[in-house]
């Protein structure tokens, strides 16, 4: 069951391992590549401290990004800046969205997202999980997906399971881990099983590994679409 609040306090941690990490870095790192392609890091950590104010946005009513252009620019713009800049940014964006999931009473309306996507407000704080575990990851500074809580792990694997559930460019497959199993793609094609340790399943899933670590029978293993 989606525990908004528990979820927030998991957001609030999750930062803080980021922030210290990140701290520990320099301009030069910060202007490095992350492994995102075309983004350094500095677009990683403005990317997450514009991310907290599009859900604090959504949470507040109002549409996530002025549009696809601005949330562009606005990561251009700030990706550059120094070290100390982009940490007290992400820092304050960071209790933004804490304060406004704090200040919401109804976490059971439905509410936009990007490009028209839909979902409960309840699964918000989750969302921004999301980005800031991955997105540590992203930056290429030790945390790796095997580093990730065990239930974030599970989590995040059961949702891009229903993501890419009924997607028509997606054999039926099902997923083991040692952690348990999931089913996902369309009703054609041939059914294929992928299996393997829970960190490398979720890397193929969220489309940072490329599941070379991964046993696959049945068939080949599944292109995924992008997120």
């Amino acid at each position: 069951m989606i525990d908004p609040k528990r979820d927030l306090d998991a957001v609030h941690e999750a930062t803080e391992r980021l922030l210290t990490a990140a701290a520990a870095l320099d301009n030069a790192a910060t202007s490095g590549p992350s492994r995102l392609p075309g983004w350094t890091r500095g677009h990683v950590l403005a990317h997450l401290a514009r991310n907290a104010d599009a859900l604090v946005n959504v949470l507040e009513g109002r549409p996530m990004y002025e549009s696809a252009a601005a949330r562009e620019a606005d990561i251009e713009r700030d990706a550059p800046r120094p070290l100390t800049e982009q940490l007290a940014d992400l820092r304050a964006s960071a209790d933004r969205i804490q304060a406004a999931g704090e200040r919401d009473t109804d976490w059971s309306r439905t509410v936009e997202l990007r490009n028209g996507v839909t979902d409960s407000a309840s699964r918000l704080p989750f969302r921004r999980l999301v980005e800031v575990e991955l997105h540590h990851v992203d930056l290429d500074i030790g945390y790796e997906l095997e580093d990730l809580p065990k239930e974030f792990t599970e989590r995040e694997t059961d949702f891009l399971a229903q993501r890419f559930s009924g997607h028509a460019d997606v054999p039926p497959t099902r997923i083991l881990t040692d952690a348990g199993e999931w089913h996902t793609g369309g009703p054609g094609g041939t059914p294929v099983t992928v299996s393997g340790p829970a960190a490398d399943v979720l890397g193929w899933l969220a489309g940072r590994r490329d599941g070379a670590a991964l046993e696959v029978s049945g068939g080949l293993l599944p292109a995924l679409p992008p997120l």
